[in-house]
């Protein structure tokens, strides 16, 4: 989710300096390919919905529609309600990244100084879930997504990590409803975001720093069978080789990348339906709206939103 393209973290303002902001609030939805998502949309124009961030991520909906985001450096996260309203939801996050609600409105939150928690509806910490392996603290947890067995998988890449890395190498986990964690894969470039399929059968990750986007056949809840590459994201330059940050999923099982292009859209066989981009470049994205109709993306300083025939996959936990 929280990505780089350099190995330092980059202030606030060298971002702003390397993406060109648009300052207007609504603007064409810009697609490629635009028949492979003539079923999927969009069907409005984007908008602007919030700005003035400093790097926006982590987007999660709950059922009523309201959209929990995060600020990385301002180390806060935000909620928008329905009516458009944004208050400070939690002031303190230890730089969280990637967010995920439960079916009790539970807040699951990776937070990048090393550690797994969890929020109650007013934004008060409830627990830590994990912040060690081995007994080191993870390097930067990322991402994350829940699974019907009560675990959770997530990513540990380099970003906002210390160095030396603590636990050496970048990798993906899986915390077991017991709190058991256990390392699945550790030989990506910089693993990212991470989601199930519908039926949680796959596992998807997309590292930041390949353009090889992996999925995993998931022989039981924390037990993956041999990956493979589902598909390359498009790039900007000829030669590229950078990857996606984070990602969604329909009901359909269709994958919604965020990348230097835009949105990424790629079916389950990992066909290219077509790129939605966006006034800044995309950092995560997340379905939300009280139809799960409204693809929210969290793009540096704003946060945008479209309208989509595609219907987002909710992930309830047990």
């Amino acid at each position: 989710m929280w990505s780089s393209r350099t190995k330092t973290w980059r202030t606030a303002s060298q971002f702003i300096c390397l993406m060109a902001v648009i300052p207007a609030c609504l603007c064409h939805a810009s697609t490629s390919m635009a028949e492979g998502l003539s079923e999927l949309g969009p069907i409005s124009d984007i908008k602007k919905v919030e700005g003035e961030y400093q790097f926006t991520e982590g987007p999660t909906a709950d059922s009523q529609g309201n959209l929990y985001f995060t600020d990385i450096p301002a180390s806060r996260i935000y909620r928008l309600d329905t009516e458009g309203h944004v208050s400070t939801f939690v002031d303190s996050s230890g730089h969280a990244n990637g967010l995920m609600l439960d079916k009790n409105g539970t807040l699951f939150a990776c937070q990048m100084d090393g550690q797994l928690v969890t929020y109650n509806a007013a934004g008060k910490p409830i627990k830590e879930l994990v912040k060690k392996h081995q007994g080191k603290r993870f390097n930067a947890p990322n991402d994350l997504v829940l699974d019907k067995a009560g675990g959770i998988y997530f990513t540990d890449p380099r970003f906002r990590a210390p160095k030396p890395w603590p636990q050496v190498k970048e990798a993906v986990y899986y915390l077991d409803a017991q709190g058991n964690v256990t390392r699945l894969v550790d030989d990506l470039q910089a693993p990212n975001g991470v989601i199930l399929s519908p039926d949680e059968k796959t596992l998807y990750v997309i590292p930041s720093m390949q353009k090889q986007m992996m999925a995993y056949p998931v022989e039981q809840p924390g037990k993956l069978g041999k990956g493979k590459v589902l598909c390359e994201l498009q790039q900007k330059d000829k030669n590229g080789n950078s990857g996606g940050d984070g990602l969604t999923i329909d009901t359909l099982g269709n994958l919604y990348i965020t990348s230097g292009l835009g949105i990424q859209v790629v079916s389950p066989a990992g066909e290219h339906l077509g790129t939605i981009a966006f006034p800044q470049q995309p950092a995560n994205v997340t379905f939300g709206g009280k139809q799960r109709t409204t693809l929210y993306v969290t793009a540096r300083t704003g946060v945008y939103s479209v309208e989509m025939k595609a219907q987002g996959h909710v992930f309830t936990g047990p």
